[in-house]
């Protein structure tokens, strides 16, 4: 059907993105295609290095696994933080993925653990496509019309590394102002590897790889962890409105990402 109707038709999985839109004309598809009784796209399983979390799968469920809670902790402490307990129960985690909310929890976490996504149609089969290539801006996605994402993957927690995401919105279930994820793997009170990504302030989430290279090598201590701040608030350039100003968005995502280091490099605020 979606090879079919192309732009024309939409899939339907719990909606909570898709009907809003619908609600305010800002979409008018001629199809819905409703997805949810496809066999198999309702699944989360555990290859041993990654976890593939079908495309019905619900955000509720993705966020009380016991699995997702131990082999990606970072995913699962985002869950709490999207919408409301009513649209995670009907929301699903690869439908927030294939929305590309720049302000979307999930979408900040795929990026944060470079996961990717596998995405099927009748002319091509099926492709991988990772998280830094899934986004392109608001809203905007590397699927094609036919695409269906059927499926994310999220690398399995290594030994050694410990994760934060802080988040900081008017009231909780609001868009968030600014959201970051941090990643850390440190031995011997030295840092080995980092991940920093940074949501709601950029058109897309992004991974501060030049974070990443100046935390390498570094000594566990607050001082680095203040020094990601600072960086993280230079790299940004977010947009003034009725919310907030642009300077004090920079300013809140230094500190979010100086509280998430402090926190995933255990070092008491």
């Amino acid at each position: 059907m979606l090879a079919e109707y192309g732009d024309e038709a939409k899939p339907l999985a719990g909606g909570q993105s898709l009907l809003p839109l619908l609600n305010m004309r800002f979409a008018q598809p001629a199809m819905l295609v409703d997805i949810n009784r496809i066999p198999g796209l309702d699944a989360i399983s555990n290859d041993g290095s990654r976890l593939r979390v079908g495309a019905t799968v619900r955000q509720s469920e993705f966020g009380s696994s016991n699995v997702v809670r131990v082999e990606a902790p970072l995913a699962a402490a985002t869950v709490p933080y999207i919408g409301h307990f009513v649209t995670r129960n009907r929301g699903t985690v690869c439908g927030s993925l294939a929305h590309a909310d720049a302000r979307g929890e999930l979408p900040l976490a795929l990026v944060a653990l470079s996961g990717h996504v596998t995405v099927a149609s009748r002319r091509g089969g099926e492709r991988v496509i990772s998280a830094d290539e899934l986004f392109r801006t608001h809203f905007t996605t590397s699927l094609t019309a036919d695409e269906l994402l059927i499926e994310s993957a999220w690398p399995v927690a290594a030994g050694g590394w410990r994760y934060s995401f802080q988040e900081f919105a008017q009231r909780h279930g609001d868009y968030a102002l600014s959201m970051v994820g941090v990643g850390v793997e440190q031995a011997q009170g030295r840092i080995v590897d980092a991940s920093v990504a940074v949501a709601a302030v950029t058109d897309r989430p992004l991974r501060l790889d030049e974070i990443r290279s100046a935390l390498v090598g570094q000594d566990a201590t607050a001082e680095a962890a203040q020094s990601a701040g600072a960086m993280a608030a230079a790299a940004v350039e977010p947009h003034d409105d009725l919310h907030a100003s642009a300077t004090y968005r920079r300013h809140l995502t230094g500190v979010l990402v100086e509280r998430a280091c402090l926190d995933a490099l255990e070092i008491a605020a």
